[in-house]
Parts: C-alpha cells; structure tokens; sequence
C-alpha cells in the first residue's frame, strides 16, 4: 500500500493505492471495478468536499494505474486510515461520520451528504489470502456490513454507516475456493474481527478528533494531541 498526495483544485489530497500481482480478483461495490472480477490494482481517493465532478469514473481511472482494479472516493482523510490484520486477513478502513446515516430512513428524509461542508464516507478493503466462489464472495459484504454496523454501535453513533460507504474484498482468483464467507466460517471470522477493530478505532478516532476541530478537508489533517 502507498499514501501520496496530489494537488487538485486548491487542495492537497490524498489517495492510498495497492498495486497487486497477478492472480487477484475482487467484489466491490465501487463505482470503478464494481461487481466481481480480476483486479492488479485498488485505489482510494480523498476528493474535496462537495465534489461536483460529472466525469468521477474517468476521474478515478486518471489517478491509477492501467489494468482492471477498483477505484473509490472519500472527502474523509485516507491519511488517517486504520489497517488491522487478523491471521493472515489484512483490513484497511478510511473513516468520516460526520453524517452517520441509518440504512431505513423514512421515504422523504433529505439526504445530509448533500450538504457540502458534511464529510462522511466509511471506505472498507479487504485482503484474503485464499480462493472464494462467488456466493462466498457476496456473503464476505455482507459480513464485512455487519462487523461495521457492530463497531458504529458500540461507539454510539447512531447510524448504520454513512449513505455513500464502499467496499472492496480481494481474494485468490486460483486455488480450492472456501464456500462460506459469513462471519462463523473460518476466514469470514477473521475478516469480521479486523472490520471491526479498524472502523471502531477509526470511529473512535474521529471523535475524539475531527469533531472537535473546524474540519477543513482540504489538507492534511491536524494530528492529535497526546
């Protein structure tokens, strides 16, 4: 994984890529790489607060390298990004909860995100060092919602996440593929656990410092204090 920063439109921003040898393939529910197939690259992207681009899928590809991958984007820091591993299952979370969003609203509701200066997406990926059939893979995004909803609710934020949340699993493409990915299956467990401890300690994180700071997304945010 590679933290770097670009300037773009008045900012300094930052973006986490993974750049994987051949012999990888992904679920995700990104807007690039969305859906199931080979991936050799995934990228996450800080974007300025109220992005307004109409052109995000050419956006995110302009920022990675070429080949199939995943591509998604936050307004949070990925400089503050938690990664956890769990007995060979790698984790890595970018938190924002500024509008922490319950997934059954009633019909109507105004959507906070629209709000420009609200930042909060919860970006997941997700590392596993084995084969998976497809329906193991679909059962691996349910378990990685899951151990999030769990973490936000132990902290005591009142949402099930936030409305613009992504996730990416990788996986083996070759191999004796595992046919369970729910979280009391062996490798779903593992990938539970590390979701869990990195979006609590991202939450944890972000309350303890980005809600009490003027948030400004557009540099690298102020560490906290000891």
């Amino acid at each position: 994984m590679n933290l770097s920063y670009r300037d773009e439109d008045g900012a300094e921003l930052g973006a986490l890529l993974w750049e994987l040898e051949p012999g990888w393939r992904a679920i995700s529910s990104a807007m690039v790489g969305g859906g199931i197939g080979p991936v050799s690259w995934v990228l996450n992207a800080q974007v300025v607060a109220g992005y307004s681009r109409m052109d995000p899928v050419d956006h995110l590809l302009s920022l990675a390298p070429g080949g199939p991958g995943v591509g998604m984007m936050t307004a949070a820091y990925v400089s503050r990004y938690v990664a956890v591993d769990d007995e060979d299952v790698s984790v890595v979370a970018t938190v924002g909860l500024r509008v922490p969003t319950w997934a059954a609203a009633p019909a109507g509701t105004a959507d906070p995100e629209l709000r420009p200066t609200r930042v909060g997406t919860i970006n997941i990926v997700a590392f596993l060092p084995v084969a998976m059939s497809d329906a193991a893979l679909v059962n691996t995004v349910m378990t990685v919602t899951e151990a999030k909803c769990q973490a936000l609710a132990e902290v005591g934020y009142p949402g099930t996440g936030t409305a613009s949340d992504a996730v990416c699993v990788a996986v083996r493409a070759e191999g004796e593929q595992e046919l369970f990915g729910g979280p009391r299956s062996v490798w779903g467990a593992r990938l539970a656990r590390a979701v869990h401890r990195a979006v609590r300690q991202g939450a944890e994180d972000w309350r303890r410092v980005a809600e009490r700071i003027d948030y400004q997304p557009l540099a690298r945010p102020i560490e906290p204090t000891p």
